[in-house]
């Protein structure tokens, strides 16, 4: 059974608190993920003072520069973070979203990157990230195809593994919105490990993807989705995210055993029981002509003709008196 890689982004949900953050990484090694992912964000070398807010969310922060720079932690406090992932036996990733943010992940000798997909256009990022020969899972929310071929055609040379995952830029995002069709649409035309980055707020979408073959799963966590924060509502619940896992496992076990429909073998002692026998359903005379309406179908199997040769029967003369229920038996009737 080929397992999925399920992803469980805390992003900004730690609100700038390293001590909520690991409270996260704790909380989440129950649930059963594989990977626990965050997001490295450098105000100066991220942003600027242009920045707007995507939602004005924050009673906080006057500019989303000011934001960004509430959310950083120092190549220390990442180390640590870091190891308290590996020590609760998660995958460690983050997505950076500058030159430094890369340098800063190097420095702890992070995994793997994840691209967000507002980052599928910053090539000088990319090739970065693609220098330093580690993999790469991209995410294709803002990125039309053509956007997603240059992307992908410009890691190509330097033979990255890359993993592309289908992901829709709305928070939280609406049923029809979400694009499960191009789930493989994205298989075929690059060949690469595909997966879903989810973020209706619900189980559903990534339970769906699994079935079509997703062989990545990423959701957000949040303790409440009434909680601070711009992805709050586009987030599962710690307990959802449990479930979540679960439902993919079993999921996954149901899409890889192929059940052969032709061989019923196992249910012949299921059939005597459940399948019928003729009968007739009143009482009859001898040299009555059957008709459909005098007939009944009665468990179990074996105890008259079949009920499927009912056909046979009509308008056939009784040999004999059938009292009201009785069995209908091949020589109970005229050839």
């Amino acid at each position: 059974m080929k397992k999925t890689t399920v992803i469980a982004e805390i992003g900004q949900a730690h609100d700038g608190s390293l001590g909520i953050l690991h409270s996260y990484i704790d909380a989440l090694a129950e649930t059963g993920v594989d990977a626990v992912k965050f997001q490295t964000h450098i105000a100066e070398a991220e942003s600027s003072c242009h920045e707007p807010f995507r939602v004005n969310f924050s009673y906080e922060d006057q500019t989303r520069f000011e934001y960004w720079k509430r959310m950083e932690f120092t190549p220390e406090q990442w180390q640590e973070i870091k190891t308290h992932c590996e020590d609760k036996r998660l995958l460690f990733l983050s997505s950076p979203f500058s030159n430094a943010a890369v340098d800063l992940l190097e420095s702890i000798n992070t995994n793997l990157y994840k691209i967000g997909s507002g980052e599928i256009s910053n090539l000088l990022m990319l090739e970065k990230i693609a220098r330093t020969g580690k993999p790469v899972i991209m995410s294709s929310g803002m990125s039309n195809f053509k956007d997603l071929d240059r992307a992908i055609s410009f890691l190509v040379p330097f033979q990255n593994q890359v993993s592309i995952l289908q992901c829709t830029s709305k928070y939280p995002t609406a049923p029809e919105d979400i694009g499960l069709n191009l789930i493989g649409k994205l298989k075929k035309r690059y060949g690469l490990p595909t997966g879903l980055s989810d973020h209706s707020g619900t189980v559903y979408p990534s339970l769906s993807a699994v079935t079509l073959g997703a062989e990545l799963i990423e959701v957000h966590a949040v303790f409440d989705r009434r909680m601070f924060g711009p992805d709050a509502k586009a987030s599962l619940t710690i307990d959802e995210i449990a479930d979540l896992v679960k439902g993919i496992r079993y999921t996954e076990i149901m899409r890889d055993a192929p059940v052969e429909k032709d061989d019923t073998a196992a249910y012949t002692n299921l059939k005597q029981i459940f399948e019928k026998s003729l009968a007739v359903n009143k009482p009859l005379t001898a040299g009555h002509r059957l008709k459909i309406e005098d007939l009944e179908g009665k468990k179990p199997k074996g105890y008259g003709m079949e009920a499927s040769e009912y056909a046979n029967v009509i308008g056939k003369r009784l040999k004999k008196d059938k009292s009201q229920w009785a069995f209908l038996k091949k020589e109970d009737i005229d050839d």
